[in-house]
């Protein structure tokens, strides 16, 4: 049975400082929903809180990932290179996940809408151009600059570098699921339970699918 090395169980070890600031991120995102909440009287999040607080995981996982993660020195090319794989992978996490899509439409330009969105799923800022489509939400926008961060570091540090990016494609379960389900409901049918249960907590296995995945490409035993 292979023990973790102490040293990696360290770099998972929060700080004093990071504890502390740390909470006063969360009371300050917990104050934000209050105030959505009593300013819009929201009844559908609040008969369903888990979908306040999704968006506040990838937020505060990916700063916190960002914030701790140091890549190791290395030539030039090599990090034009790993730039480029990081680039490259967050723009596909950007298609798959709905931040860019292929105009549908005439170009109108940027808009943005505030206050009707939870915190954390908004603001979302619009952009509809000739070409392309953006819409910019913040817990998505953080979370895939985290994952493609963590691979910039990871090709820096591991030859097999790009397992780790396959790992993390798969965090948009929300994007990649019905994919899945469309196969699985074609074996078992489309009334099964277990589609059922899976549509529902989507957002749920996003989460946790991304938070395991910053996990792995922080620790990035890929190639040790």
């Amino acid at each position: 049975m292979s023990v973790v090395p102490a040293a990696d169980l360290e770099r998972f070890r929060p700080t004093r400082e990071t504890l502390a600031w740390g909470a006063l991120v969360v009371n300050a995102e917990v104050l934000l929903v209050v105030a959505y909440l009593v300013g819009r009287g929201d009844t559908i999040t609040i008969t369903r809180p888990l979908m306040l607080v999704v968006p506040f995981v990838w937020i505060n996982v990916g700063a916190w990932a960002i914030l701790r993660t140091r890549p190791v020195p290395s030539s030039r090319r090599n990090h034009v290179l790993a730039g480029v794989i990081g680039v490259g992978y967050f723009l596909v996490l950007a298609y798959v996940g709905g931040l860019v899509s292929t105009a549908a439409g005439p170009a109108t330009g940027f808009d943005a809408s505030i206050a009707s969105i939870p915190p954390g799923w908004g603001p979302v800022l619009f952009y509809q151009g000739s070409l392309l489509d953006v819409s910019l939400i913040p817990y998505k926008a953080v979370g895939y600059a985290a994952l493609a961060y963590l691979v910039y570091a990871t090709a820096l540090e591991a030859s097999n570098a790009l397992v780790g990016g396959v790992v993390g494609l798969f965090s948009c379960v929300s994007c990649t699921f019905p994919v899945v389900a469309s196969v699985l409901t074609g074996v078992a049918g489309s009334g099964t339970a277990l589609a059922g249960l899976a549509y529902s907590n989507v957002y749920l296995a996003s989460t946790g699918v991304f938070v395991l995945t910053v996990g792995l490409l922080y620790w990035r035993p890929f190639g040790r």
